[in-house]
């Protein structure tokens, strides 16, 4: 009897070990599965439903229909804010580039009329001489120049008096020319303020024929400058001076302003940070007595389950 009780328990003491070793693995699996089924993430679902095969209409292919169709959107939009940034740093560069081109054509010439303080009101003048020379020796000045950075080598001088009388009055009442008490006599007469222009608006000969040879000694209206009286033009507008000198400033300049702006917003961490700034109190930035609870909460459970393992 007593060798039977050491067999039996001699062939029962090596299954023990194995029994412990596949409960052990056992409880570690179950372990994981319940780890993970309390993860809850969306990628897991989509994993899992995707191992079974995949039928139509099912929630597999609607999830990868769904990603799909946000990695499209998404390049889309990179693809877009990506043209964008090259437009808007394209107008930028053109902005600058206009603003100078039009500083010394557009910008230079509006403030010098706004400043020589022309007569709105045309007074009346008569062309007393009229000169055409050529050769840059003999064209120091020019009534009209075709280009305001060209050479001089043809060039019509035209002198003129005038008289504050406005051409109105002169129109309902002439006068004899012979008699008249003018104001200024043999000053130059000067096409503009600047005394120069660009085709089709400047045409020198047209503008010699209109004042000079035949009609010398006719009357016409003109405006004199009242900061400078010396100063006679024959084209004169404070509309239009005003009107070109704000579109030259405001134009390039808020072209400019717009496109560095967003590009600054979109590329520059600074700008970003601060445009995205968040707006809640001070004290509002530090956790509620609920969220300290729930956290709390949560780390209890954490320590419970890694207290399993």
């Amino acid at each position: 009897m007593k060798k039977s009780s050491t067999l039996t328990t001699t062939t029962s003491m090596p299954t023990s070990p194995t029994l412990s070793a596949q409960t052990l693995s056992a409880s570690k699996i179950s372990l994981n599965s319940n780890s993970s089924r309390s993860g809850g993430s969306v990628a897991g679902s989509i994993r899992s439903s995707c191992q079974s095969p995949v039928r139509p209409g099912s929630g597999c292919v609607d999830a990868i229909k769904a990603k799909r169709e946000e990695i499209e959107i998404d390049t889309l939009l990179e693809k877009a804010k990506f043209y964008t940034s090259v437009c808007l740093g394209t107008t930028a560069i053109l902005s600058v580039f206009t603003f100078l081109f039009l500083i010394p054509f557009v910008v230079d010439p509006a403030i010098s009329t706004i400043i020589a303080d022309y007569d709105p009101v045309p007074v009346t003048c008569i062309v007393i001489d009229h000169i055409y020379a050529e050769g840059i020796k003999n064209c120091s000045w020019s009534s009209c120049r075709e280009g305001c950075t060209s050479s001089l080598t043809k060039c019509h001088q035209l002198f003129v008096n005038y008289t504050r009388i406005p051409y109105s009055d002169w129109e309902r009442n002439p006068r004899d020319v012979d008699t008249v008490n003018w104001d200024v006599s043999y000053t130059k007469f000067l096409i503009n303020s600047e005394g120069c222009g660009y085709p089709p608006t400047t045409n020198c000969s047209v503008f010699a024929r209109q004042y000079g040879f035949s009609h010398i000694g006719e009357p016409f209206p003109c405006y004199y400058s009242r900061a400078y009286p010396e100063v006679v033009i024959g084209r004169y507008s404070w509309e239009n001076n005003l009107y070109h000198l704000v579109l030259s400033l405001i134009i390039p300049n808020v072209l400019f302003a717009i496109s560095i702006g967003v590009l600054s917003y979109w590329y520059c961490p600074c700008c970003e940070k601060a445009c995205n700034k968040s707006s809640r109190v001070y004290a509002e930035k530090f956790p509620t007595k609920e969220e300290i609870v729930n956290c709390m909460k949560c780390n209890t459970e954490k320590s419970l389950s890694l207290n399993v393992f």
